[in-house]
């Protein structure tokens, strides 16, 4: 890319969207930081697209500012299309050309927006500067609405191959005959606790930590669960570390156990994420600055 462009980056979660503009040359945050603003899952379509194209407005982007955007699965990222349906979120931009409503809002040509998935991007920015640096075989893991995975091997991607589970996504993998996400996700867990409708992922961790038994065993149920599929596909992969992030990761104290048992050895390395909201956003730029066409060369609009 060429020393006057301008790389944005946005990371839409499934509660929440944060941007930046993105530094390349020492890949940090610019100094004016990082926005967020939050998302409702169930919101319709023209809400969450509203928020999203909010938090990118806060940046005060150029017309010819390139922007990387990671997203949950499942979505199209070559076309910019949600393909979300009876995942817990963003149901209602099934079909959705996001792409063209994103670049609209934000006043950029559709042809410098990158999607990338959130977990591939969020394993690349820990890769870059965070906790699996130096690592030429590593994983990743996003905990919240869902579980995303991410395998990494020599900086690049692997999402294909016996190596991995199929399109290196582990929410396709049973566990004790179910669907592995029926037992690890934000759904999951509150449902086994079943503490009612004001209780959130928070205030189980909470409860857990002043010696509630109930809560701590719904943890450790799960996230040895997730250890259990998890462990063999590591070791086929050969990862020497796997990084752990998402919105449940803020419990590390109570989640590293359980899943450290569950993995029985399987990776050398267990880490949370260093830069849990960073990476996600580094990664995204990364993959749209590997994307950019050599200057002088047309791009579609």
């Amino acid at each position: 890319m060429a020393d006057d462009d301008v790389l944005a980056a946005l990371d839409i979660g499934g509660t929440h969207v944060t941007a930046t503009v993105v530094d390349t040359a020492t890949w940090t945050a610019r100094p004016d930081g990082v926005r967020r603003r939050q998302l409702r899952a169930d919101g319709t379509a023209e809400e969450i697209l509203s928020g999203i194209v909010a938090c990118g407005r806060e940046l005060g982007l150029p017309a010819a500012a390139w922007c990387g955007i990671a997203v949950p699965g499942p979505f199209d990222v070559a076309r910019g299309v949600g393909l979300f349906r009876s995942v817990g979120k963003f149901d209602a931009l099934y079909g959705v050309d996001v792409r063209g409503a994103v670049a609209d809002g934000l006043g950029l040509a559709r042809s410098r927006l990158c999607f990338v998935n959130d977990a591939d991007a969020f394993l690349v920015g820990e890769w870059i500067a965070g906790a699996v640096s130096g690592h030429d075989r590593a994983a990743a893991i996003t905990l919240g609405t869902g579980v995303g995975s991410a395998f990494l091997a020599h900086g690049k991607i692997i999402a294909a191959g016996n190596s991995v589970p199929p399109e290196g996504r582990v929410d396709l993998l049973m566990i004790d005959g179910r669907p592995l996400e029926e037992t690890v996700s934000r759904r999951a867990l509150l449902t086994a606790y079943g503490g009612g409708p004001d209780i959130d992922i928070r205030d189980m961790a909470e409860r857990a930590r002043s010696g509630e038994p109930e809560a701590q065993a719904v943890i450790d149920t799960a996230m040895r669960a997730l250890g259990r599929a998890l462990g063999p596909w590591l070791t086929r992969f050969g990862a020497t570390a796997l990084v752990v992030g998402g919105a449940i990761s803020a419990s590390w104290d109570l989640i590293e156990p359980p899943l450290r048992a569950g993995l029985a050895g399987a990776c050398p390395a267990l880490v949370a994420a260093c830069r849990p909201e960073l990476s996600p956003l580094i990664g995204a730029a990364w993959h749209c600055c590997r994307n950019i066409p050599p200057a002088g060369m047309p791009t579609e609009g």
